[in-house]
């Protein structure tokens, strides 16, 4: 199959957690004991981040600079993504958000980079003839005015599918694109007009040139106006927003993805609709950040039991973690998940799928290792501080006693409603995807040892 390339502005977002519980002395304003940074892809990165869940091959076509955040930006997609550079003029624009006690206080933007328009190279053009669907994620910076782009789009919009997912800064969709995806404020302000989610799209699309309009209007879904009809697409019924940012690029990356994969133009916002929705309900765009500058707790295991370890830290007013699994051969994917999950709190414990829990789940011939030397190798890694084994499938039993106020699981399960879902949330905690290293895997690991 052909790759997705995503075409657009990319940045950086960064979020700083931090503790507050005072003001500064000298003006009515929260001081913030800074913690920990997170961060990860932003405009067309993150767009491009987030189609890699949907499909094999994703190319990001954008500029990037080679200042420190510019090195920062690449370095975050090169496991997910093949980057393909265009020139910056200026630097790279980060967006830092400020927040304590999961509230934003404040958000910093630096940065000016924009598109330079000078000649496309071999590489851009040949990326983008490369394509089996193209995802425009126009964030303003001038990618969607350069004149051999517009030209080079309008060329291949004959031939191959295009979403484009405008902004009120960037320039119109070029003629014959499959899909324009404006939001509803985008769309209010592109036609001047006040009106519900079906005129707008028809109004929208009287002014373009393209084949269908979508107007994304959060938690109500879609509006599609294509050949004259008018439909509406809903979220599925029970699943609630936890973050909404990144929801529109969910969305314009799951229905390029369905697109390449020749889904019909209705079909492709249905399922970007839906996918959009249990993105939200799973962190959003949170749940592709990576900390980097939290310390590497020191060891401290001294046998007590989970349990005790839970009350410790809720005695002295400290955040649990907890996170879950069979962890069947430990690798550096488990090493990083476990790392990251620690620096979210003050303690971290494991629930461990039990030997007749993994046999349930992976097959008779798993685990590899029993139960005991699991919990033992995980103990003995700094990041751990206690194992709680469980018989069940899942742990929703052991964390109805935990209580945890952080639940962490890889970021293979987003877009997924956990089975546990309800107790964490039941117990006031909150659920945090961190994204998993590609290449690791137990399974494949197993495999490769047979066929060895």
């Amino acid at each position: 199959m052909r790759p997705l390339v995503v075409l657009g502005d990319a940045l950086l977002d960064v979020d700083v957690d931090g503790t507050s519980d005072r003001l500064c002395p000298d003006a009515p304003v929260p001081v913030v004991d800074l913690v920990r940074e997170w961060r990860r892809p932003g405009g067309a990165g993150l767009a491009a981040l987030l189609a890699a869940r949907s499909t094999a091959e994703v190319v990001l076509v954008a500029p990037l600079g080679d200042d420190q955040a510019g090195r920062t930006l690449t370095g975050l997609l090169e496991r997910e993504v093949r980057t393909v550079p265009m020139p910056l003029l200026g630097t790279t624009v980060t967006k830092k958000r400020v927040r304590a006690a999961g509230q934003s206080l404040i958000r910093l933007d630096s940065g000016d980079g924009r598109a330079e328009f000078s000649p496309l190279t071999s590489g851009v053009r040949k990326a983008l003839r490369s394509a089996g669907a193209i995802l425009v994620a126009d964030y303003g910076r001038g990618v969607t005015g350069h004149p051999e782009i517009r030209a080079l789009l309008a060329e291949l919009a004959g031939s191959v599918p295009i979403v484009w997912d405008p902004h009120p800064r960037g320039s119109e969709p070029v003629a014959g694109v499959r899909l324009a995806t404006p939001n509803l404020a985008e769309a209010e302000q592109l036609t001047e007009t006040r009106a519900d989610a079906g005129e707008l799209a028809k109004r929208v699309h009287a002014l373009w040139k393209t084949d269908a309009v979508s107007v994304t209007t959060g938690a109500h879904g879609a509006v599609l106006t294509e050949g004259g009809a008018c439909t509406t697409f809903r979220p599925p019924s029970g699943v609630v927003a936890k973050d909404t940012c990144g929801a529109g690029d969910r969305f314009a990356s799951a229905v390029a993805a369905a697109l390449l994969d020749g889904a019909s133009t209705a079909d492709a916002v249905a399922a970007g609709v839906e996918t959009a929705a249990r993105f939200v309900a799973t962190g959003g765009a949170a749940t592709l950040s990576t900390v980097d500058n939290a310390p590497e707790p020191e060891p401290h295991h001294d046998g007590t039991s989970a349990f005790d370890v839970a009350a410790r830290i809720r005695a002295r007013g400290g955040r649990l973690v907890a996170t879950g699994g069979c962890f069947d051969l430990l690798h550096p994917g488990h090493a990083a998940l476990l790392r990251q999950a620690r620096a979210l709190g003050d303690g971290l414990v494991v629930c461990l799928n039990s030997d007749a829990s993994v046999r349930g789940l992976k097959g008779p011939g798993r685990p590899i290792v029993t139960a005991r030397d699991r919990a033992r190798l995980l103990t003995e890694l700094a990041s751990v501080d206690a194992v709680v084994v469980f018989d069940e499938p899942d742990p929703a039993t052991v964390l109805d006693r935990l209580r945890p106020d952080v639940w962490v699981k890889g970021g293979d399960y987003a877009d997924t409603e956990l089975p546990e879902s309800a107790v964490v949330r039941r117990h006031g905690g909150e659920i945090v995807l961190i994204p998993t290293i590609r290449g690791y895997s137990t399974t494949r690991l197993v495999a490769a040892a047979e066929g060895a």
